[in-house]
């Protein structure tokens, strides 16, 4: 391939170039289970405020509760809390590594991507962090739509330079 011609077909990049706040710490396996335990935590917490609740959701999405959108709210004002602390006081991630905040450009396909995600969450009434939860807490019925998410992303992936920017 010519220099500075780009391979349609895939991307290959490394985790530093799309990310700035990639991980240099090559750290074995079970480094993770912390994250796993806080996954666990997070997913009891979803089960017990009724957020997986497919009932929940279609209230949210029929306008009929307050009980969603007040949920997400206090999501995002604890995310602006925490962003603006992280910055104030440069904390670092678990591994003793800066948090890199980089600015994103916007296009077109985030619209659509959102629109298409907010349709899926009304149809399956479910986002993909509390898929996982409904599959624990016995709704296995779930793994179908894990498996369509997984598909989905294969095939976003397929096409994602033949999409609209």
């Amino acid at each position: 391939m010519p220099t500075g011609e780009m391979n349609t077909d895939f991307e290959v990049r490394s985790l530093d170039t799309i990310c700035n706040n990639a991980s240099t710490i090559d750290a074995p396996w079970y480094y993770n289970i912390k994250y796993l335990f806080i996954g666990v935590i997070f997913g009891i917490i979803l089960v017990k405020t009724e957020v997986i609740s497919w009932f929940r959701i279609q209230e949210m999405f029929r306008l009929q509760s307050f009980h969603m959108y007040g949920v997400i709210g206090s999501a995002v004002v604890v995310g602006m809390a925490g962003v603006w602390l992280i910055k104030k006081f440069k904390l670092k991630t678990f591994a003793g590594e800066p948090v890199d905040f980089s600015k994103k450009k916007f296009n077109r396909g985030q619209v659509y991507g959102g629109l298409l995600f907010g349709f899926g969450w009304a149809l399956t009434g479910a986002c993909p962090g509390p898929m996982f939860a409904l599959v624990g807490d016995g709704f296995a019925v779930f793994l179908v739509v894990i498996l369509a998410a997984v598909t989905g992303t294969w095939v976003y992936g397929l096409l994602r330079n033949k999409l609209p920017h």
